[in-house]
């Protein structure tokens, strides 16, 4: 296991929410990150954060989006960001946050987050239409996805949560 320095950006470079985690290992959905309960994030320079529950987060290879796994009780289970492909520089992870959010409830309710402010970006940060094209892309895919329960969002995450307990 290794240290790792979890970076989101926003389009255009502004950090976003940061914070370390550890690797814990790969497997053909991507590399597994741990963010123990009392991990200390910031948005951006923000006030420090403390995270109360533990997560898993998974950095896929090759696709448009990052997942957080929560354990319970944290409200939503699954939390995927749809982000630009992550990219692991040194002992630091980064991607751009493209602002849509695809959350599983507890509940099992599936909700797609921040519609609006996906909207407001594209002006005020001038995303380019390839990546707006790219990000809705992703975001129909996760919602199918994680709805369904399958592939990473079908319980891979459980055995690597088992290793915070």
């Amino acid at each position: 296991m290794s240290d790792v320095r979890v970076v989101f950006r926003k389009y255009g470079g502004a950090l976003h929410w940061n914070h370390p985690g550890r690797v814990l290992g790969d497997d053909q959905h991507g590399i597994w990150v741990a963010v123990p309960g009392g991990t200390v994030a910031r948005k951006g320079e923000g006030p420090a954060v403390k995270w109360e529950t533990h997560a898993i987060m998974l950095f896929p290879r090759d696709a448009w989006w990052t997942a957080s796994f929560n354990a319970a009780p944290h409200r939503s289970e699954v939390y995927v960001d749809v982000t630009t492909v992550p990219e692991w520089r040194d002992d630091e992870v980064t991607m751009l946050d493209l602002d849509l959010d695809v959350i599983r409830m507890r509940d099992g309710r599936l909700i797609l987050d921040d519609e609006d402010e996906f909207a407001e970006h594209q002006v005020l940060l001038g995303y380019p239409p390839e990546l707006v094209a790219r990000a809705e892309e992703s975001a129909r895919w996760l919602m199918d996805e994680v709805g369904a329960r399958r592939g990473p969002f079908g319980g891979a995450h459980l055995k690597w949560l088992a290793m915070l307990d």
